[in-house]
């Protein structure tokens, strides 16, 4: 029993409970990032097909930046242009290594970083599977043409921001779990 009247003696119980909510699992973040970037890739494909795929390139930023639909099999670039379903099966898998990350979550850069993934992976995913020409080989949709530079769409986009994230993280020594590799270092030198 505390007698000196002192509330720095709480039992370790109440301390562990008080200092969870700072360390809660960051899912709820990926998740609203990803599904904002899926959303929003998905609205603007619906749109610039609907709007503009058969229609003469729109100029945005004189000849620099132009919406023009152009439905890509391949990879970034327009490499791989036969490995469709080589994507669709890459892009199945980097949603499942992200699920699969998720458990151990409780960065909020690393959450935004995967969200952003995520989402972007599964707006080409959608588009594989879902577009012509067939089930699981379906063209991706790119519309954002920047002169000198391949065609792309906001999935891409999203993808290239999470992954930019992930290195500077990475290359920063923070981890998904909310610790830093110093601390990591640290630890195995104190044991």
């Amino acid at each position: 029993m505390n007698t000196s009247g002192s509330t720095n003696d709480a039992p370790p119980v109440e301390t562990a409970r008080v200092a969870a909510p700072a360390r809660k699992r960051k899912i709820g973040v990926l998740v609203v990032v990803a599904v904002l970037a899926y959303l929003i890739d998905l609205g603007s494909k619906l749109l610039v097909v609907s709007r503009l795929e058969g229609q003469d390139p729109i100029r945005v930023v004189g000849d620099w930046v132009q919406f023009e639909v152009i439905r890509n099999a391949g990879a970034a670039f327009g490499m791989g242009q036969a490995m469709t379903i080589v994507f669709t099966a890459i892009a199945a898998g980097v949603i499942v290594v992200i699920v699969r990350l998720a458990r151990k979550l409780y960065s909020l850069p690393w959450s935004i970083a995967l969200g952003l993934l995520l989402g972007g992976a599964l707006g080409n995913l959608t588009d594989r599977v879902f577009r012509a020409p067939s089930i699981f080989q379906g063209h991706v949709v790119d519309f954002i043409a920047v002169k000198h530079f391949a065609v792309f769409n906001l999935a891409d986009s999203a993808i290239v921001c999470g992954g930019i994230l992930v290195v500077l993280l990475s290359f920063l020594g923070s981890n998904p779990d909310g610790s830093h590799q110093r601390e990591q270092q640290q630890a195995k030198i104190d044991s």
